[in-house]
C-alpha cells in the first residue's frame, strides 16, 4: 500500500473510532449538488482525495481505463483523445479540478447519454474505502463480470454515503468518425413529436437540445448526428434543418455538457427525468435534452415552498418521472433536494448504508437527510 492510501485509511479509522462524520472532497466542483455540506458543526472532518491521483491502467485495445479517484477528468480525457477514444456518456466537468471520483459519486451524465447510456452503465469496477479503514473491491476491469452483486454501479450517484471511492474502472468508446449538428425551429410540442418519430428510426442521433428563448414564439431544436459519413448524411436528410458551423456546434454542446449555458444560471433550477413521450409539463421555462427524457425547468420561487415542491413532484411522478432540486439560492429545510424515495427503496438504501458504513461516518445527510 502506498503512503497516500495508507494515510487515507488512517484518517478513516481515526474518524470511525471517534464516531466523527467524515465528508469526502475531491476537486470541489460538485459541492453545490445534493444536500448541502454542514457548516460550523464541531467534530466534522474532511477526507481530501484530490491528491490521490493517476491513471493506473489504460489498454486502448481493451476499451477500459482504471484511475485513482482524485485523477482529474481533463487528464483522463487527454489520454483517451490521444487514442481516438472518449467517455461516451459525456460527464459534465464544471471546472478543471473535476475528478473521476466526484464524477462517479454524483452519477451525472451529459448530452450523449441518450444514445450511449448513463455513467452507471460504464462503471466496470471500483475499490471502496470502508469505515473500518479496509479496502473493498467490486467488479473488475472486464466488460462481462457477473460475480456477486453489482455494487460498483450502485455506487454511481450515491454521493459518497457508502464509503470513499478510491479507484474506478470505466468502459470507454471510440470517438465517432464524423459529427454534424443541425437546427430546426419548432414549438415544444412539435419537438417532442419529432423526438417520438426519430426514436422509431435507426438514426445516428447522439444529442438533442430544445430551448425557447425569452420573447420568441418558437424554440430552437439542435440535433447532433454522429457516426460514419454515409450514416450522418442519411440522418441529415431525414432530420432536415440547417447545418451549423462546426465551431458553433462544439461551443453549443460543450456549454450544454459543462452547464456553462446561460440557462443553467436560473435559480431555482429543477432537473426533471421523465419518460421521453411525456407531453410538455408546463412547469416553467424548459430546456429539453435526451430526446425528451431530461427536462431542465426554471420554475418560480413558489416551487421552493413545501407545498410548491410537493405539487411539482407529484405532477412529475404522475408522468412516471422524478425531480431533483438542482440549483437554488436558499431553500427551506422541509424541501429535500432529491425526489423522496418510495418506502421499499428507502429501506434498501438504508440497509446498504448499514452494511457498507456501519459506523455511519461517510457524508451523512448528503444524499437524503435521514442517512
Amino acid at each position: 500500500m502506498d503512503f497516500d492510501l495508507s494515510e487515507l485509511c488512517q484518517q478513516v479509522m481515526t474518524a470511525s473510532g471517534a464516531e466523527r462524520p467524515l465528508y469526502i472532497r475531491g476537486g470541489g466542483t460538485r459541492q453545490f449538488y445534493g444536500e448541502p455540506l454542514p457548516t460550523g458543526l464541531p467534530g466534522t472532518a474532511v477526507l481530501d482525495l484530490s491528491g490521490y491521483q493517476g491513471i493506473i491502467n489504460y489498454q486502448p485495445s481493451e476499451l477500459v481505463i482504471t484511475a485513482k479517484a482524485g485523477t482529474r477528468l481533463s487528464d483522463i480525457e487527454a489520454a483517451l483523445e490521444a487514442e481516438g477514444q472518449m467517455l461516451a456518456f459525456e460527464p459534465p466537468r464544471f471546472a478543471a479540478e473535476s475528478t473521476v471520483g466526484g464524477m462517479v459519486a454524483t452519477g451525472l451524465s451529459g448530452p450523449r447519454r441518450m444514445a450511449a447510456g448513463s455513467l452507471r452503465d460504464f462503471v466496470l469496477g471500483t475499490r471502496l474505502l470502508d469505515s473500518s479503514g479496509k479496502i473493498l473491491a467490486f467488479g473488475g476491469e472486464v466488460m462481462k463480470n457477473v460475480a456477486g452483486y453489482d455494487i460498483s454501479r450502485l455506487l454511481a450517484g450515491s454521493m459518497g454515503i457508502f464509503g470513499a471511492l478510491i479507484e474506478v474502472s470505466l468502459k470507454i468508446a471510440p470517438r465517432p468518425q464524423l459529427e454534424t449538428t443541425c437546427v430546426l425551429e419548432t414549438s415544444e410540442s412539435e419537438a417532442l413529436a419529432l423526438f417520438s418519430q426519430w426514436r422509431s428510426k435507426p438514426l445516428p442521433i447522439s444529442a438533442t437540445r430544445w430551448l425557447q428563448e425569452q420573447g420568441r414564439r418558437s424554440g430552437s431544436l439542435h440535433v447532433r448526428l454522429s457516426g460514419s459519413e454515409p450514416a450522418v448524411a442519411n440522418g441529415l436528410q431525414q432530420v432536415g434543418g440547417e447545418v451549423i458551423a462546426a465551431d458553433q456546434a462544439d461551443a453549443l454542446w460543450v456549454g450544454l455538457r459543462d452547464q456553462t449555458d446561460a440557462f443553467f444560471q436560473h435559480k431555482p433550477l429543477w432537473r426533471v427525468a421523465v419518460p421521453p413521450q411525456v407531453e410538455p409539463l408546463g412547469l416553467g421555462a424548459t430546456l429539453i435534452e435526451w430526446n425528451g427524457g431530461l427536462r431542465w425547468v426554471a420554475a418560480d420561487e413558489a416551487s421552493l415552498t413545501a407545498d410548491g415542491a410537493r405539487t411539482l413532484r407529484e405532477r412529475v411522478a404522475r408522468s412516471g418521472g422524478h425531480a431533483t432540486l438542482y440549483r437554488y439560492a436558499t431553500r427551506p429545510l422541509d424541501v429535500p433536494v432529491f425526489h423522496p424515495l418510495q418506502p421499499a427503496l428507502r429501506n434498501i438504501n438504508q440497509r446498504l448504508k448499514q452494511e457498507l458504513d456501519p459506523a455511519g461516518i461517510f457524508n451523512p445527510g448528503r444524499l437524503f437527510p435521514e442517512f
